[in-house]
């Protein structure tokens, strides 16, 4: 295997490249908001007239240079668009593409994921606070090593091939999604019948809000805020199934979970007052605006009284048995997807930084 050579970051990649895109023309356009932390594949975009803002090709990585997006991941490979067609997106990206016979551009994007290069990004950032930007003239000059092209692409072969499987059960989940939310439609808005008992949320659940988690110790319960999982702790709040509620609407990441957890108090937690119901719960709640229930003018949010009150109709015991035994398999699949998903980016997260750094090299066959 050859020996990796010392290039600076801008001889390596071409930075923030020129593209023509006049004016008002009509054209692809990936705003910040739809990258997704540490995800390769950029998750949707819009058609809109351009007026302003970073050019970009397929192959390009686009970078966000601006706190927090840039702290939080979001890098994404561009792949959204035809041949010879230009894309545009936020100001507040950098681009990198690859140089011909010099670097690879799969290997560009997880460089530029990587450590090596996040870490001088994060470091350079100036400005006032809450707005602190990057600086790129620190990241073209910022020294890299890097093999020749064959060992390049080798790399982008293994950590690709994590991201397309971890793609693949993405979108496998997100059918699985619509397959439910389908169902319950189906079955609890259309099919609703007259003799239903006209009633509560409360009727079902009991509300809870979820406790402070500073002093709880490392471990395997996740920790749920309103973002996510915040970290692992040893000990659970709650163990059985239960539907996870932001309490501030404009979050409307309603989560379900049947394993033990802890959630913080920017999120409720809801203990089940039947049996089967627990799904019927999640797809009930995830289908309401709940920003539109906010309440408080300061800072608007959410209260147990209203979701309490939410009113619903409430089938037979019977009725939520039949919806538990269909959906329930589409329910394990999703789980055992997003099991694969954690195992994956945690062997991708692992391997990145050796392979990006040569600690572990991949033979090629020159």
């Amino acid at each position: 295997m050859g020996e990796w050579k010392e290039y600076t970051l801008e001889d390596f990649a071409d930075i923030n490249p020129t593209e023509r895109l006049p004016k008002e023309t009509v054209a692809k356009k990936v705003a910040m908001e739809t990258l997704q932390p540490f995800t390769k594949k950029i998750a949707s975009y819009s058609k809109e007239e351009y007026k302003g803002g970073t050019k970009f090709r397929n192959g390009d990585t686009i970078m966000a240079r601006i706190t927090p997006s840039l702290e939080n991941g979001k890098t994404s490979y561009v792949d959204i668009l035809n041949n010879g067609e230009v894309g545009f997106g936020s100001t507040e990206f950098i681009v990198f593409r690859e140089r011909e016979n010099i670097s690879d551009k799969d290997f560009i994007y997880y460089l530029i994921t990587s450590p090596i290069v996040r870490n001088t990004a994060i470091k350079s950032m100036t400005g006032s606070s809450g707005r602190q930007r990057v600086q790129t003239d620190v990241v073209k000059n910022h020294s890299i090593l890097a093999p020749e092209l064959p060992e390049q692409k080798a790399i982008a072969s293994v950590l690709s091939s994590l991201d397309d499987k971890i793609d693949l059960l993405y979108r496998q989940n997100k059918t699985l999604e619509a397959m439910a939310e389908t169902l319950f439609r189906e079955w609890f808005v259309e099919g609703a019948e007259e003799d239903w008992e006209e009633g509560v949320l409360g009727d079902l659940v009991e509300v809870k809000y979820g406790k402070d988690h500073k002093k709880l110790l490392e471990g395997n319960i996740p920790v749920y805020g309103s973002g996510g999982i915040m970290r692992y702790a040893e000990k659970a709040l709650y163990e059985k199934e239960s539907v996870l509620i932001p309490r501030k609407g404009t979050l409307n990441n309603v989560i379900y979970i049947n394993e033990p957890f802890w959630t913080v108090d920017t999120m409720f937690y809801t203990i089940m007052k039947k049996n089967n119901i627990a799904k019927f719960v999640f797809q009930f709640v995830k289908g309401k605006n709940l920003a539109a229930m906010n309440v408080g003018s300061a800072v608007p949010s959410m209260t147990t009284k209203v979701l309490n009150g939410m009113p619903l109709q409430i089938p037979s015991d019977e009725f939520f048995e039949n919806f538990e035994e269909t959906i329930s398999p589409w329910y394990k699949k999703l789980k055992s997807n997003q099991t694969q998903i954690r195992t994956l980016e945690n062997l991708r997260d692992t391997l990145l930084p050796k392979l990006m750094s040569g600690e572990i090299r991949i033979p090629t066959n020159e």
